[in-house]
């Protein structure tokens, strides 16, 4: 669907259950995202079908497999995700942990933000990051992001929001 230099961005597939079911069970995920209850293959099915392909249909986008160039390995996701509190797509991405420190995030999220301009025609986006998680503030800080405060939101004590400019 999307490509950079180095990587490919395409939708989520039930073939992609068992690299899902990693990540989101990754400390990382679990700290900064939250738990979604994945537990087995079967878990990583359903939660690729009601929770990542639905939005496809509905919206037009996304999270997205984002995997290395040349048919290599998924490393992560990246991607949009419609918030009711929000009044624009949140862009969200992770990485598993032996890729983070290379730049994917940032080239894997460039790709989605002009594909959300060009292409979807959204002009802002905004990001939610738990607070102390200043891996990804560095990299929403990159593209263009600025801090806007606390969502209005339950867990508003625990999450910052940025949008882009």
């Amino acid at each position: 669907m999307l490509t950079t230099a180095r990587l490919e961005l395409r939708c989520v597939a039930l073939e992609d259950a068992a690299f899902l079911l990693r990540l989101l069970n990754e400390p990382s995920w679990l700290e900064n995202i939250g738990d979604r209850g994945v537990r087995s293959p079967a878990d990583a099915e359903r939660y690729i079908r009601d929770t990542v392909q639905a939005p496809y249909r509905s919206l037009g986008y996304g999270m997205y497999v984002v995997a290395l160039k040349a048919g290599g390995p998924p490393i992560g996701v990246c991607g949009l995700v419609k918030r009711d509190f929000l009044p624009g797509p949140d862009l969200g991405f992770a990485l598993l942990p032996e890729f983070v420190g290379c730049g994917y995030a940032a080239e894997a999220a460039r790709a989605v933000m002009g594909h959300a301009q060009h292409t979807l025609g959204i002009a802002r986006l905004y990001a939610i990051v738990k607070r102390g998680n200043q891996r990804s503030v560095k990299v929403l800080g990159g593209l263009g992001f600025r801090h806007q405060g606390l969502p209005a939101i339950p867990q508003a004590n625990e999450v910052e929001l940025y949008v882009t400019t």
